[in-house]
């Protein structure tokens, strides 16, 4: 069968964004939280709940407004106020172990999503 010469076209289209998307994404996004649990014995789970927390050392709340990347690692831990060695009811918090991984921060505000977040 013998095909049809069709001669070369083009054409224009107009394009139309339906969706707006930042082109930054989370680049320089951060947390704000503040270090607000009282004072005690600090402890968080490096490797998740089922292998045990490990401990920091003594934490006392430095009442500081912290902006950490939201690329940090922040861990479920606990402050053990009454000293037995084990998470207790009104101890969790959130431990962030500052920009260097040597420090101990705990927040009680323990749903990241609520957090106040910035752009850095």
């Amino acid at each position: 069968m013998k095909k049809r010469y069709e001669r070369p076209s083009a054409y224009i289209e107009e394009f139309t964004p339906n969706e707006y998307v930042a082109a930054c994404g989370d680049n320089n996004k951060v947390y704000k939280f503040e270090c607000d649990a009282r004072g005690g014995t600090l402890y968080y789970y490096r490797y998740g709940r089922d292998y045990g927390a490990t401990k920091l050392g003594s934490y006392h709340p430095c009442q500081a407004k912290h902006e950490a990347s939201t690329d940090d690692d922040f861990y479920d831990g606990f402050v053990d106020y009454n000293r037995n060695r084990k998470e207790d009811v009104g101890e969790a918090v959130k431990v962030w172990r500052g920009p260097w991984h040597n420090n101990g921060h705990a927040t009680t505000k323990l749903n990241m999503k609520e957090w106040e977040t910035a752009k850095s």
